[in-house]
C-alpha cells in the first residue's frame, strides 16, 4: 500500500544519518565506521580521555592492538561521571513498522562502553564512587520502549511535521526534534558540540504499534505512537505531580494515525499527572499517603502547565478520572479548585469519577463521559490530508486525561476516545457509512483492541514496571476472571518494585536525562560500609522471599476444602504478612542521589 510522505524534501547528504555502522574496539580507542557505502569519515573516540575526532581510515592492527569488531545500529550519546566517560550505542534493533512511509526501528539492546582510563590516576575514594555510579549504567542498558528512525523525525506528530517549513526540513533530524520527546537529548550534547550530525541518532521512548486490515476491498493501516516526555521522567512512586515549571510526571503524547487510499489522518491525545506539586513518599505501606507540596503555588504551577499545552495543541479539555473520596479525593478537590482560576474559552475541565460510575466491570458507562466531551471533540477535530497531500482538516485542540498514575483508567478512557474519533475519520474518508462502527467488523475490532491494549501495557511497564491494569477490557471489550487475577498479581509486583527497585531505577533515569549531573565536591563523603542485613540486602533476595511466600499462600488456598476455608484463609494471610515483613527486612532501595547530596547538582 502506498504511504504518504508529505512531500518532505530530501535532506542534504551531509546531514543524513549513517544507517549502518561498524564498531572497532581497540585497547585505547573506539572507531565507529560508516558501513553504508557512503565513504564518509570514521568517528574516533579516545578511551583515555573521551575526546572525539573524524578520521579518514581505520588504524592498523597488530598483535598488541587486536580490535573487537561488531555491527551497531547507532550512537545514542555520551555520559560523563566523576572521572570517566561512557559511550552509549545501539547494538541490536528490529524494524517494527513505518511512520509516514519511513522505516521505524525498536532498540532491543543498548551497550554502555567505558572510556575510563583516566580513573587509573584518580584517588581511591573517587574510584569507589565511580564504580557505584557506573552501576546505574547497567540499569540504563535495560531501558525499554526506545524507538528511532534514520529518515523521519519521530518526536513530532504528523500535523507538526506537515507544518514544518522547508528550511527546518533540511536540518539534521536532531535539530528538527521536539526536545521534550527526545529521550537522549542530554546524552547527545557532547556529539553536538563536536558537530557530528551524521552520527546523532534521535531516540524516543514510548510505544509503536500498527496493523493493517481489510474493509471490503480497502486496506486500512492503523498506527498508534506514544511519545514520553523527558522533562519529569521517572518511575511511578518516585515521580508524581508537577515541578515548579509545570512539567508533569508520566506526560505522554499519543498519536493515532489512519492511512487508506492515499488519505492520511491523525488524532492526538495527551495524558499526565495532576499539574501541581504533590507526592507519595514510599514507606512500605501499600498505598502511601498523598501529600500536596506548596499548596499556595498550585494555581501558578497549573497555569504554566496549561499555557504550555495551549501553545502546543490549541484548546485543552482536561478530563480528571480520580475518585472523589479518600486521599484521591483531596487531590481531585485541589485540582478542581485550581482549575476554577484557569478555565476559559480555550481551557475546560471535567471531573468523571471513573470508579464510582464504572466500578470494576461496567466500563461501557464511559459513554456517559463521551456525551460530555463529544462537542469538544467534534469542534476541534483531527488532522486530515487527501490523496494529493493537501491539508483538508487540522486538529485545533487536545483532550488531556489523568487518573492517579495516568495508566489504567486513563488508557481505558483514551482507547474509547480514540475509537470514537477513528470512526469519525473513516466516515469522513468514505470507508464507513453513517451508522457503521468498528464493532461492525469483527477482525478490525479485534486488532484495534489489541493495538490499544499493547499501547497501554508499554507505557505502564515504563512507569510502573508491570502491564496496565484493566487491560482485559481494552483487549477483549469486557472484564475477565483471568484479567482480575492478573491485575492482583500486577498490583503486588508494583508494590514490590515501588519499595525495592524503583529508587535505583529513578537514579538511573535521572543520570541519563541529565536531571542530575555528577560532579566532584571538595569534601567527598566516604562510601558507607554496609553491614548486617543491609550487607546482604539485594533485589533478587527480596524478590525470592516475595515469590516463595506468595507460592505458599497460593498452595494453601488451593488445598482448602469446604470445611477448612477459614483456616486456610488464615494461613494465606499469615504467609502474606511474612512476605511483607521479610521484604521490609531486606529492603535495599539505596538511592545514590538521595545518599550522596554532595556528588550531584541539578541540571541547568
Amino acid at each position: 500500500m502506498s504511504r504518504i510522505d508529505f512531500s518532505m524534501e530530501t535532506v542534504e547528504s551531509r546531514n543524513k544519518l549513517h544507517s549502518r555502522l561498524r564498531l572497532w574496539e581497540f585497547p585505547d580507542q573506539y572507531i565507529i565506521e560508516p558501513a553504508d557505502g557512503s565513504g564518509a569519515s570514521c568517528l574516533d573516540i579516545s578511551r583515555v580521555d573521551a575526546s572525539m575526532k573524524l578520521i579518514d581510515q581505520i588504524p592498523e592492527s597488530n598483535s598488541l592492538r587486536v580490535p573487537k569488531i561488531r555491527s551497531i545500529s547507532g550512537v545514542v550519546g555520551m555520559l560523563k561521571l566523576l572521572a570517566g566517560s561512557y559511550l552509549v550505542v545501539v547494538t541490536e534493533s528490529e524494524r517494527v513498522g513505518s511512520f509516514l512511509g519511513h522505516p521505524i526501528f525498536k532498540i532491543t539492546s543498548l551497550k554502555v562502553l567505558p572510556c575510563d582510563h583516566s580513573l587509573k590516576n584518580s584517588p581511591e575514594e573517587q574510584k569507589k564512587l565511580e564504580t557505584e555510579f557506573s552501576k546505574l549504567l547497567s540499569v540504563a542498558e535495560k531501558t525499554t520502549g526506545l524507538y528511532f528512525s534514520y529518515e523521519v523525525n519521530l518526536t513530532l506528530s504528523s500535523q507538526r511535521l506537515y507544518d514544518l517549513g522547508d528550511e527546518s526540513k533540511s536540518l539534521p533530524l536532531w535539530r528538527q526534534a521536539e526536545p521534550r520527546f527526545l529521550w537522549n537529548n542530554y546524552m547527545l550534547e557532547v556529539l553536538i558540540d563536536n558537530k557530528l550530525d551524521q552520527f546523532l541518532l534521535p531516540v524516543i521512548q514510548g510505544s509503536f504499534n500498527s496493523f493493517e486490515t481489510a474493509i471490503g476491498r480497502d486496506i486500512v493501516d492503523i498506527t498508534l505512537i506514544a511519545r514520553r516526555c523527558t522533562r519529569r521522567n521517572g518511575t511511578r512512586m518516585w515521580r508524581r505531580g508537577a515541578d515548579p515549571d509545570g512539567y508533569v510526571a508520566n506526560f505522554v503524547e499519543t498519536e493515532q494515525i489512519v492511512q487508506m487510499n492515499g488519505y492520511s489522518s491523525s488524532f492526538v491525545q495527551v495524558r499526565g499527572s495532576m499539574p501541581f506539586m504533590w507526592e507519595q513518599i514510599v514507606d512500605l505501606t501499600y498505598k502511601p499517603k498523598f501529600e500536596i507540596v506548596q499548596p499556595e503555588e498550585a494555581t501558578r504551577t497549573a497555569e504554566r502547565h496549561f499555557l504550555d499545552l495551549s501553545k502546543k495543541y490549541g484548546s485543552v479539555l482536561a478530563v480528571d478520572l480520580v475518585n472523589k473520596h479518600g486521599g484521591e479525593g483531596r487531590l481531585s478537590e485541589k485540582f478542581g479548585s485550581v482549575m476554577q482560576h484557569i478555565i476559559g474559552d480555550d481551557i475546560r475541565y471535567i471531573h468523571f469519577d471513573f470508579h464510582k460510575i464504572c466500578g470494576h466491570i461496567h466500563f461501557e458507562r464511559l459513554s456517559i463521559l463521551y456525551e460530555q466531551i463529544e462537542g469538544f471533540l467534534e469542534k476541534n477535530g483531527y488532522f486530515l490530508l487527501n490523496e494529493k497531500g493537501e491539508k483538508m482538516k487540522e486538529q485545533l485542540g487536545v483532550v488531556r486525561t489523568n487518573c492517579i498514575d495516568c495508566l489504567d483508567r486513563t488508557n481505558v478512557t483514551q482507547s474509547m476516545i480514540g475509537r470514537k474519533m477513528l470512526e469519525l475519520q473513516l466516515k469522513r474518508i468514505g470507508v464507513f457509512g453513517a451508522e457503521e462502527t468498528i464493532s461492525s467488523h469483527l477482525n478490525f475490532d479485534e486488532h484495534y483492541k489489541i493495538l490499544w491494549a499493547n499501547h497501554g501495557d508499554d507505557i505502564s511497564i515504563q512507569y510502573s514496571g508491570t502491564p496496565a491494569l484493566k487491560g482485559d477490557f481494552v483487549r477483549y471489550g469486557h472484564r475477565t476472571a483471568h484479567g482480575v487475577l492478573k491485575d492482583g498479581w500486577s498490583s503486588l509486583v508494583r508494590y514490590y518494585l515501588n519499595n525495592f527497585a524503583d529508587g535505583t531505577k529513578q537514579d538511573s533515569i535521572d543520570l541519563l536525562q541529565g536531571h542530575y549531573i555528577v560532579a566532584v565536591s571538595r569534601d567527598i563523603a566516604p562510601v558507607p560500609q554496609k553491614g548486617g542485613l543491609e550487607a546482604i540486602a539485594n533485589f533478587p533476595v527480596a524478590l525470592s522471599v516475595v515469590l516463595i511466600s506468595f507460592w505458599f499462600a497460593t498452595m494453601s488456598m488451593k488445598q482448602a476444602g469446604s470445611d477448612y476455608k477459614h483456616k486456610h484463609l488464615f494461613f494465606s494471610l499469615l504467609w502474606t504478612g511474612i512476605c511483607v515483613g521479610m521484604a521490609a527486612l531486606v529492603r535495599a532501595n539505596g538511592r545514590i542521589f538521595c545518599n550522596r547530596p554532595r556528588l550531584h547538582k541539578p541540571r541547568g
